[in-house]
């Protein structure tokens, strides 16, 4: 018999400590490769972490309510095999942590906080001195609650800390901003007008955008492409390869490859700002803006987008769209993202200027797909045909993306999607 460790996995990559939140195995319990073992809650999603062995959970390390670090184990799991004791193991797909290394990260991000194995961040409060953990204090936030509120939730954690199910009931009870606590006689409102509190998502997402304003000066750089290639061989080819792949060929992953290309051509578009440091990218990793039901919009990204083909990019983004509107994806399927695509023709629109995902320095709009009359120029004159046209926004950094990068970049990206090859096999 062996005993590895369990450690909490890193689960994306400004992420640097988990709450847990529930085990969905206890001591004693026969665990199997890739099975969800925990739950875990982190400032930017929940997920399940699953098991990297077969086993039994011999020992549980951090309890539910705690916030453990990245790198840290959580649990002892007995295995078959030769003996192994203390070996630490993470689930499959994530990388590994230098846990001296994640000690002076969350030294560095946190000067005020210090982690342990198990052991909650520690944060004095002015009112109190519970410890918080970063999703409560995130949860918080959103919902405007200051230090003196926070310090009289009742918690039902370990010593009396706040859980995240703390907060949720909390906030159903608690006493909200309504026109009741609102001026009668208050311009803006009148009667019967209705006011509708935003969601947590709602306010991050309005949060982000006015900082990406306030720290990039946005420029946008207007292309028409003629993607009439692009439209007749997917026309031609969307029945087989729906029989084939048993899922719909959109023209999303066009838009990925095409930009993919263009970054290599322009390599210096694939870099974020760091203070008066500029680090260029070496993986590209293109986030997809995905609309919810609720009417949000998420950003999944896909990792090392260059190395892979049509085929595996329509996959990836069907994969990947799909889970995030069941809210199936995970923290680092929210990270790392160094080029961003929304596709506002979706919604009918021509064309857009969008708000750049910090810490990247660029965000391409592709715009709705129409027919135009377009004069072609031929061996034997120029002639007037119809053409299948659509408009590219691109919005960059200009601190560090001049108008001529910014410029003859997303005109690459156009002269891809126009090259596009008819005779193109799946």
């Amino acid at each position: 018999m062996a005993t590895v460790e369990m450690i909490m996995p890193k689960m994306g990559e400004s992420i640097i400590e988990g709450t847990i939140l529930t085990w969905l195995k206890k001591e004693g319990e026969t665990i199997e490769e890739d099975e969800s073992v925990l739950e875990v809650a982190t400032d930017k999603v929940d997920t399940e972490v699953p098991s990297s062995h077969v086993g039994v959970l011999k020992k549980i390390l951090a309890k539910e309510g705690d916030v453990v670090a990245v790198g840290a184990p959580i649990a002892l799991i007995e295995t078959e095999g030769a003996e192994e004791d203390a070996a630490t193991t993470e689930p499959k797909k994530e990388e590994k942590t230098d846990t001296s290394n994640q000690k002076e990260a969350l030294l560095s991000a946190a000067p005020t906080q210090t982690a342990s194995i198990v052991s909650p961040v520690t944060e004095k409060a002015s009112e109190d001195k519970r410890f918080y953990s970063p999703l409560v204090l995130s949860i918080a936030k959103e919902e405007g609650i200051n230090k003196a509120e926070l310090a009289i939730i009742p918690g039902t954690g370990k010593d009396g800390r706040v859980t995240k199910n703390d907060m949720i009931n909390y906030l159903k009870s608690r006493p909200t901003a309504s026109s009741a606590s609102l001026p009668k006689s208050a311009p803006s409102i009148a009667a019967g007008d209705e006011i509708i509190e935003m969601d947590r998502m709602r306010k991050m997402i309005a949060e982000r955008m006015l900082e990406s304003k306030r720290i990039s000066p946005h420029v946008t750089s207007f292309v028409e492409a003629d993607v009439t290639n692009i439209v007749l061989w997917r026309n031609r080819i969307k029945e087989e390869y729906k029989k084939k792949m048993g899922e719909p060929l959109t023209f999303t992953p066009f838009f990925v490859e095409a930009v993919s290309k263009a970054i290599q051509d322009f390599p210096m578009i694939n870099i974020s700002v760091d203070g008066d440091r500029i680090i260029k990218k070496k993986d590209i990793n293109i986030g997809v803006a995905v609309a919810l039901p609720s009417g949000n919009l998420i950003v999944p990204v896909i990792k090392k987008a260059n190395e892979l083909n049509l085929t595996g990019l329509s996959k990836k983004i069907n994969d990947l769209a799909g889970r995030a509107r069941i809210n199936k994806l995970t923290a680092d399927e929210l990270s790392g993202g160094t080029y961003t695509i929304s596709n506002v023709g979706s919604f009918g629109n021509l064309m857009g200027t969008p708000i750049i995902m910090q810490p990247q320095v660029a965000i391409l709009a592709i715009g709705a797909i129409t027919k135009k009359p377009a004069v072609l120029e031929t061996p034997t004159g120029d002639v007037i045909a119809i053409r299948h046209k659509m408009f590219l926004s691109h919005s960059y950094d200009h601190r560090v993306v001049d108008g001529s990068l910014g410029g003859m970049f997303v005109k690459r990206v156009a002269e891809y999607l126009e090259a596009f090859d008819l005779n193109t096999k799946l």
